[in-house]
């Protein structure tokens, strides 16, 4: 992949993400792991050789202890049909390739294995993207790009059908936090190791008087009656499993054995 077409400056992340871990705010990662561990009880099976793919390696080895942690590299280091459970957590968002990634994990996985992922996605802090865009057309008259652009619903749904997996599906969990001022949120998100680390980003320092303007036009547009301001998180679940052919298949066309006229109590051509 050429530099041009690079979303992500890699040496920044893993800089933004060796900041973070000297005091971490991992409450996004925390909810993603309920939520997994929720699904993954959902599938009732026992999985002796999970994989993670992560860029926050210390938190998910604690929270599964059993599992091989890889980091999320643009090249994944899994073995081909190695693991009956691999999972990408909280890091496919920055990845140069998502497709890609997922084909990597599909690859990994043994038939019937079980792909799961947790992805920053959507409505993301919206208020603050559209309040830095805001301040820096009125203060400069152009743009930069400042905050890592999210994927919907329904584009990476359509990712796992493009990565060769089976029984696909895609749901999201939209969290809304408040916070004091724009700044403590810019804050957390420092803590998070989710700030700035995009290839086209400028290579200096956010001027103070966009910052200020973006925090007013913050608070004027989203603060509470408290004074509080919201943030969005969305989190976007993708499941799907490596074909084997024990799974259910579709149809062929013209080969059901009831008509639907039958099953809906009508007759054919009733309208």
């Amino acid at each position: 992949m050429t530099d041009a077409h690079r979303l992500t400056d890699r040496t920044a992340l893993l800089r933004n993400r060796a900041r973070a871990m000297r005091d971490p705010a991992l409450f996004l990662h925390e909810t993603a792991l309920e939520e997994l561990q929720h699904r993954l009880a959902m599938v009732n099976r026992t999985f002796k050789k999970p994989a993670i793919v992560t860029g926050f390696p210390d938190f998910w080895a604690n929270a599964l202890p059993e599992a091989t942690i890889v980091p999320d590299e643009d090249v994944l280091t899994l073995g081909e049909q190695a693991h009956d459970l691999v999972i990408h957590a909280m890091s496919l968002q920055w990845a140069n390739d998502p497709v890609g990634q997922i084909i990597q994990c599909r690859r990994a996985l043994k038939p019937d294995g079980f792909f799961l992922a947790a992805l920053l996605a959507g409505q993301t802090l919206f208020q603050l993207r559209a309040a830095l865009a805001e301040a820096e057309v009125e203060k400069t008259g152009g743009l930069s790009p400042r905050i890592l652009p999210m994927a919907e619903i329904r584009d990476l749904g359509g990712l796992l059908q493009r990565a060769g997996l089976a029984l696909p599906v895609a749901d999201n969990l939209a969290l809304n936090v408040s916070y004091q001022t724009p700044f403590h949120l810019m804050r957390d998100l420092r803590a998070m190791g989710e700030s700035n680390a995009l290839a086209g980003r400028a290579r200096h320092a956010t001027r103070p008087s966009i910052l200020a303007r973006a925090a007013e036009i913050y608070q004027a547009h989203h603060s509470a009656e408290s004074g509080r301001i919201p943030a969005t998180f969305e989190l976007v679940f993708l499941t799907g499993w490596a074909p084997d052919d024990s799974q259910p298949k579709p149809l062929r066309p013209g080969s059901a054995t009831a008509r639907l006229a039958d099953a809906l109590g009508t007759k054919e051509g009733q309208f």
